[in-house]
């Protein structure tokens, strides 16, 4: 490993310890050397705080005049909640800058390093860039896309089952699974379920790793409005914000009266009809990133996620398999709906990350939706 790449991991692991708290905003980490010494470090902390680039020069122990700043993404040029980063390497007299990922936002995507360059700055780009890109899908995803970055998540068993043919699902993962998947929920802008699932179950859909100023939105499909009154996520919703997608007409009748009493409890409820009767997916996820939600954890049913599958909605899939076998031709697996009449139908997911958590193996696989 050269010290241009001990450096550059550096600044990625450095990017990595804000995941969770930097949404919209990209995960970035940047590192200073001078003389062959670390004399500054930082990453991107909160979102509207200052950004990595800042960080680090605000931690020098000395000088950083004619230092090499390493950094994860392109330095931006334009003022947004901050001053342009760009003209902070400038003024502090960074001699060379090596960049990973080139920043896909129209506002920066090459004007950070040609102001660096035009201001005399040695820039080398594309450094690690596939290490640096893989820290952030959901950032390029969201600029260029305007909707959220989607995960599917489920537990099964080495047989395929999410539950038992009695419906009991707990719990099939171990607990270091469980505690792994509110990380993930810690990290992502929204988790969705389908109503089912409340109904079933009353989740409170929260990631017990963040704070409640840091929790995810929760997002009900409930194509009937059927959610309880009375279910944790209403009665939580001034707390946590809670958004209930339906397919009715809330304009009259009872389900006006349902949706005015959901609102009165603090409850965002859109109609968002498809044409099968159901909710469209695609114009709720086009709702979401007009919101601002950058990214969405799926953790529905079977029928959930494949209709989230169907309408090409999926950019990853996270599956956490139990070394359990619970059989059962009735038992419900992660996927449901028709399915593929043939194999070479399938939906192709490609080579997993492979993780051992716990007593579980978590299969991580990124979908190429040729965005």
């Amino acid at each position: 490993m050269t010290a241009d790449e001990k450096m550059m991991r550096r600044a990625i692991e450095l990017a990595r310890t804000a995941a969770g708290w930097t949404n919209p905003n990209p995960l970035v980490g940047a590192v200073i050397v001078k003389d062959g010494r670390v004399i500054g470090e930082g990453c991107h902390e909160r979102y509207g705080d200052l950004h990595a680039e800042r960080n680090a020069l605000a931690s020098c122990t000395e000088s950083p005049q004619g230092a090499t700043m390493y950094v994860t993404l392109e330095p931006c040029s334009h003022t947004g909640k901050q001053p342009p980063c760009a003209d902070a390497l400038v003024e502090a007299g960074i001699a060379r800058v090596v960049v990973g990922s080139r920043d896909p936002n129209p506002l920066v995507s090459g004007r950070g390093i040609a102001r660096l360059r035009a201001a005399g700055i040695q820039v080398e780009e594309d450094f690690l860039r596939q290490e640096c890109d893989g820290i952030n899908p959901v950032f390029f995803h969201f600029i260029t896309t305007k909707t959220p970055y989607v995960v599917a998540k489920w537990a099964m068993t080495a047989d395929g089952k999410i539950a038992t043919a009695t419906r009991d699902a707990r719990w099939v993962s171990c607990e270091a699974s469980r505690a792994d998947t509110h990380e993930l929920r810690h990290r992502l802008a929204g988790i969705m379920v389908g109503v089912n699932t409340v109904l079933a179950d009353d989740p409170m859909l929260n990631a017990r790793r963040g704070v409640p100023s840091n929790q995810p939105l929760r997002i009900v499909c409930d194509s009937s409005l059927r959610i309880p009154l009375d279910s944790a996520l209403v009665r939580s919703a001034t707390e946590v914000p809670v958004l209930v997608a339906c397919a009715c007409n809330i304009d009259q009748g009872e389900r006006l009266d349902k949706a005015i009493r959901l609102r009165a409890a603090g409850v965002d409820v859109v109609s968002l009809p498809g044409a099968d009767g159901k909710v469209d997916l695609a114009a709720l996820m086009a709702h979401l990133g007009e919101s601002g939600v950058d990214s969405v954890l799926v953790e529905g049913g079977g029928t959930l996620h494949a209709n989230m599958f169907k309408s090409g909605l999926v950019d990853e899939v996270v599956v956490y398999l139990a070394p359990k076998v619970c059989g059962g031709t009735s038992a419900p697996t992660p996927v449901g709906g028709a399915g593929a009449a043939l194999m070479a139908d399938a939906l192709q997911l490609g080579k997993p990350q492979v993780d051992i958590v716990g007593d579980d193996v978590r299969l991580t696989y990124r979908l190429n939706r040729g965005i």
